[in-house]
Formats: C-alpha cells, sequence, structure tokens
C-alpha cells in the first residue's frame, strides 16, 4: 500500500503553524474568522483577549478537542513539526508531543496527585524506569506536588491543581504545551510561581508554551511574543516589549493610559480609539 504524503508546513522554522483557521460551531456558529499563528521551538508565546475572545477556541482547534463539543475547523491548516495535524485525534497529537492543559485544572478528583501525575505516562512505551525518573522531575520543579503526592486532588488547592495539571502533562514529554487560563482562581503569588516555573521548564527542558491567558500583564511578562484576539480574529500582533509599550494595548487591556487609569465600559470610545480597528 502507498503511503500518504507527508505534508510540509508552509512556514517552514515554525514548531507551530496555524494559518488562516476558521471555527464553526454546530454548522452554524462562526467563532474563529480567519486565525493565523505561529510558535518557534522553545519558544513562549501568549494569545492574549477578553473572555469570549476566542483563545481557547483556537487551542482547541490545534489539539482537535473541538469535536467534543461539535465544532470543527471549516478552512485553513495547522502543522506541527512540519506535518499537517488538523485532521489528526488528540490521541495521536499526544504521542507527537502536543498536550493541552485545560482552563480549571481538571484533575481526576477521586486519584491522588501521584496517580494524577502517572496517568499523563499512558501514551509512553519507554519503560518504568523512564516513567520515575519524569515523575521525579516534575516533583523537582513542583516540591508542593511532592509532600501531597498521596492526597486526593480533589482535596488539594486550586494552586496545587493547577501544578498537578501542568506536571500531569509534563509526564507524557510534550515538546508544546497548550496552557490555557493558568492565572485563573488564583492568587498573584501562586500565579507568580507557577508562571516562573514555566519559565523554568522552557529554558532548562526545552518545553515550547502557547499560553492564553486573560491577564495581558503577567503574560507579556514571560512571553516573547503575543498575539491579541477580538471576536475571533487577530487584531494585533508583536514581540512582548512591543505589545507592552503600545498605547493602546496599555489603555484597553492593562487600564493603564498616559493620563492614568482608564475603563473601557464605554465601548462606543474603545472602538473608535483602537487603531487596529480603523
Amino acid at each position: 500500500m502507498a503511503q500518504a504524503a507527508v505534508q510540509v508546513d508552509p512556514q517552514g522554522d515554525a514548531l507551530l503553524s496555524v494559518q488562516n483557521i476558521e471555527v464553526i460551531y454546530d454548522h452554524v456558529i462562526l467563532v474563529l474568522k480567519g486565525v493565523s499563528l505561529s510558535v518557534p521551538e522553545r519558544g513562549v508565546v501568549a494569545l492574549l483577549g477578553a473572555n469570549g475572545a476566542g483563545k481557547t477556541t483556537t487551542l482547541k482547534a490545534i489539539s482537535n478537542l473541538l469535536r467534543a463539543e461539535r465544532g470543527e475547523v471549516t478552512k485553513g491548516s495547522i502543522h506541527f513539526g512540519g506535518k499537517r495535524i488538523d485532521r489528526q485525534t488528540p490521541h495521536e497529537l499526544v504521542q507527537q508531543g502536543v498536550i493541552q492543559v485545560m482552563e480549571g485544572r481538571h484533575c481526576f478528583e477521586h486519584l491522588t496527585v501521584e496517580e494524577n501525575l502517572l496517568t499523563g505516562a499512558y501514551t509512553r512505551r519507554d519503560g518504568h524506569k523512564a516513567v520515575m525518573q519524569d515523575l521525579e522531575m516534575v516533583y523537582r520543579y513542583f516540591p508542593r506536588l511532592k509532600e501531597r503526592r498521596g492526597s486526593q486532588a480533589g482535596y488539594t488547592s486550586g494552586g496545587e491543581q493547577q501544578m498537578c495539571a501542568i506536571g500531569r502533562a509534563l509526564m507524557s514529554r510534550p515538546r508544546m504545551i497548550l496552557l490555557d487560563e493558568p492565572s485563573m482562581g488564583l492568587a498573584p503569588q501562586l500565579v507568580a510561581s507557577i508562571f516562573e516555573t514555566m519559565k523554568r521548564l522552557n529554558e532548562d527542558e526545552g518545553v515550547t508554551f502557547l499560553l492564553a491567558e486573560q491577564n495581558t500583564t503577567v503574560a507579556l511578562k514571560y512571553a516573547s511574543y503575543g498575539y491579541i484576539l477580538e471576536s475571533g480574529r487577530v487584531v494585533m500582533d508583536g514581540a512582548a516589549d512591543v505589545l507592552s509599550a503600545n498605547e493602546d494595548v496599555k489603555e484597553f487591556y492593562l487600564g493603564l493610559s498616559g493620563s492614568g487609569r482608564k475603563s473601557y465600559r464605554d465601548v462606543k470610545h474603545y472602538k473608535r480609539r483602537k487603531r487596529w480597528l480603523a
């Protein structure tokens, strides 16, 4: 039987390339409208925007979790490591090194912390010793999980559950983690700790991150590049320091401007001021 032709990533050097995708739910509702982005190997890229902008849908389009919600990519293409992946199953994507950490943590509440972590290694075929080595690696990055390894995950704190969810993803030995709203519902000190660990994982372990986050300030602090989504479209992108210094981003996403703190409740003024909607 002839082998199927390998479909090559048109951007070449990007680990992940999303090209002009559209996503429709229930065959009717158009959610993403021509979204394109790329993530370099060992990069940290932020996907920014308000609630409902399309950040989670973009991540689920990449990880192919849309079908469980009656959604599908109807146009465009997604490539990872030079191969087209938007027609593959989530299981196949995990085996290739792409895994999503869902918003809201989603630990298995009745399993212990360690049992949760070990479920992340279910696709691996490299033996018990290698799995145990990676478990110890997770405990080095998240020492709190080692202290709580025998506790039921449902009785741990929100911060511990977020650590557990990231640790479980690491147990699959991913090349890329899609991290959805990791700061949601957590105290600022915990948020800083989790983002610092993400930075260390990126620098020391070479894990690439695509981060969907409403907290623009913290996301741009740790990412090298960012895309801003509104109503299912990319309305601005650029280096993190450039976006942080942009007056429109400062006013409408960081809540700051040259005249002090602003509110964007005045939607008409908001839309009139944003240069990218002109």
